[in-house]
């Protein structure tokens, strides 16, 4: 005859450190805010999981599944993680998509100083926010806006004069300065849909197929992946249907054998000078893109957090398919939020195969370094 004891129906609670949540709260993973919170006993607070404050004893620590609950321990909340009102990171979001927004809007380039007036920061504190969550400085921000506001305006046929004035720029002598660096030829040329201009181009063969490598006098301005040359030589002409097209020589063949050696062994690095042509959102995207390391990827959701345009998942999506840069502009390390690959310019077998070279070329470097 077995006898039950009272304790054995009512088992000891699990302990705060044995609990999977806990581990969150140490690693302060800021994907777990909103999901539980915690209160401490000995400051008297309740904090979301990513709080940046000194570690708790997880003896004087309490979980709870609710904002309530943690409100209904009678503690206050948390000065440091504001666990009542948005994140750290959703309100620094915010105050930068309220400066973009300024940024687009205004006549002429407002000033650091303004900038960070209206956001109530100091200007260094806004200026290093500005540039985690978007990539780019301020200055830089609001320049390649202004570029793809001269664009835009030649592209409907304005004047080159009525285009730099309607952009922001008060002179055009500003805008003459820097107008090769920010069109990639000169604005009548531009004007005139590129023609006279010449891409060099030159195909090489790798596992994945095809690459054909395109450049301007600035830089590469195309990285083309597919199974048909011809049909990317097709592809390099209808993007830059009036430029004059040059086959590569010796010396430029070498380019691309630079970038098919990236493409097999993706440790080796690619650091090529870009010409990157694109609006000022895609720019923005584009440039998270290439922050990301070789072997790790992020969802569209991540990118759209990191650039302050948290509910642009869609516009990331378009701005991947517009990138015409294959490897340089990483965007095949950019999935689903539920691990899917997604859809890929250049074939979903081309993404998955890029991914296992990178995680494998990452999983060896850490094996080196260990």
């Amino acid at each position: 005859m077995f006898i039950t004891l009272a304790k054995d129906l009512h088992p000891a609670p699990l302990q705060v450190a044995d609990d999977p949540r806990w581990a969150r709260i140490v690693a302060r993973d800021k994907s777990a805010d909103g999901e539980f919170w915690y209160s401490v006993a000995t400051t008297g607070v309740y904090c979301r999981p990513s709080c940046p404050s000194r570690r708790a004893n997880p003896r004087n620590v309490q979980l709870h599944g609710t904002l309530d609950q943690a409100r209904a321990t009678g503690f206050r909340p948390c000065r440091r993680c504001n666990p009542d009102g948005p994140s750290l990171e959703a309100g620094n979001a915010a105050m930068v998509a309220a400066a973009c927004r300024r940024i687009e809007q205004s006549e002429e380039e407002p000033s650091l100083g303004e900038l960070a007036d209206a956001a109530g920061r100091s200007a260094g504190y806004f200026h290093r926010i500005f540039k985690a969550v978007t990539g780019l400085t301020p200055k830089d921000y609001a320049a390649a806006h202004r570029a793809a506001r001269v664009r835009q305006g030649l592209e409907d046929g304005a004047s080159v004069t009525t285009a730099i004035y309607d952009a922001g720029f008060n002179s055009s002598g500003r805008f003459y300065e820097k107008s090769t660096f920010m069109l990639g030829m000169t604005p009548t040329r531009y004007r005139a849909g590129g023609a006279h201009e010449e891409i060099r181009f030159a195909v090489g063969e790798s596992s994945l197929g095809a690459i054909l490598v395109a450049s301007s006098q600035k830089g590469v301005a195309s990285i083309l992946l597919g199974d048909d040359p011809d049909a990317l030589v097709r592809d390099l002409q209808d993007r830059f249907p009036k430029a004059r097209l040059i086959g590569g020589d010796r010396d430029y063949e070498a380019l691309v054998a630079r970038v098919v050696g990236f493409v097999e062994v993706p440790a080796l690095g690619l650091d090529l000078p870009l010409d990157v042509r694109g609006t000022a959102f895609q720019q923005r995207v584009w440039q998270a893109l290439q922050d990301i390391p070789v072997g790790r990827t992020v969802s569209y959701a991540e990118i759209a957090q990191r650039i302050g345009a948290p509910k642009a998942t869609r516009a990331i999506a378009a701005a991947c398919a517009a990138n015409s840069l294959a490897v340089a502009i990483p965007c095949h390390r950019v999935i689903r939020k539920d691990g899917a690959l997604s859809g890929y310019a250049w074939g979903a077998e081309r993404k998955r195969a890029l991914l296992d070279r990178e995680a494998a070329s990452d999983n060896a470097n850490r094996s080196v370094r260990a």
